[in-house]
């Protein structure tokens, strides 16, 4: 566990590589990054990695790294996350977009999103912090400004979920994140992968490399269907908040 810091990573990975260890397991992108950079012969697989062109600098990715890495991806569709935020709050005006900017894949999923929400008639305002000792202090900006808070998959956000419903719930201000464990802690809703079957596919994938000697190098990246989607209402914070859950969505509701 690098406690997601990117010289333990590489203390990591480089003891990995003198071991010869038999294959590598990124969980996400800073791991992927240093196994990446540790090793071009050992098979590498990412799990939990948003968008491996992003994380790897790969210009015009399609969706095969073609070295000794591959992996799964946990990029959910930002497309339908947005349609889930207007079904919701059809009348709000202002999204404010939190994340982390030392996260590539974060500012990625936030580019995105954007052009949907803006399509769809929001304003759009984008509230990053370096890492988390600003965190707060960016949250309370955004909680002032904003109708609605939208969080990408983002390492840093998911590991201060109680700072930021600490602020956003007390000020009335709903999260929607694109996650599950942040939902859990602080949203009203996400739509987003089981991070469990994601993990099982990349399972799999370490098998055909160590069992069947496939080649990470003709492995696609792994990515997750849409019926493997799961809507998920927090129905506590949603109370909390006076947000009335829409008949549609009511199913979903825990």
């Amino acid at each position: 566990n690098a406690s997601n810091d990117s010289a333990t990573c590489a203390t990591i990975i480089n003891q990995f590589v003198s071991n010869n260890v038999d294959l590598i397991l990124a969980n996400a992108t800073a791991p992927l990054q240093a196994a990446a950079q540790g090793t071009d012969t050992i098979p590498v697989l990412g799990t939990s990695v948003t968008e491996y062109g992003v994380a790897l600098d790969i210009d015009n990715f399609d969706g095969l790294v073609g070295t000794n890495v591959s992996g799964t991806s946990d990029l959910a569709p930002l497309d339908q996350q947005a349609a889930m935020l207007q079904e919701l709050f059809p009348d709000k005006e202002t999204v404010g977009l939190l994340y982390c900017s030392a996260e590539a894949n974060s500012q990625y999923q936030v580019d995105t999103v954007r052009g949907y929400l803006e399509e769809m008639g929001y304003t759009c305002e984008d509230y990053s912090f370096a890492d988390s000792n600003d965190l707060s202090a960016v949250v309370t900006t955004a909680a002032s400004a904003c109708d609605v808070i939208y969080i990408p998959t983002d390492n840093t956000a998911a590991s201060n979920t109680e700072l930021i419903g600490n602020i956003c719930l007390p000020a009335g201000i709903p999260v929607i994140p694109s996650e599950e464990s942040t939902c859990s802690a602080c949203g009203v809703a996400t739509l987003c992968i089981d991070y469990y079957e994601l993990g099982y596919a990349t399972g799999e994938m370490a098998y055909e490399i160590l069992v069947n000697g496939a080649d990470p190098a003709t492995m696609p990246i792994g990515v997750m269907s849409v019926e493997d989607m799961d809507i998920t209402i927090n129905q506590s914070v949603a109370d909390e908040l006076g947000i009335t859950i829409p008949e549609s969505m009511q199913q979903y509701a825990k």
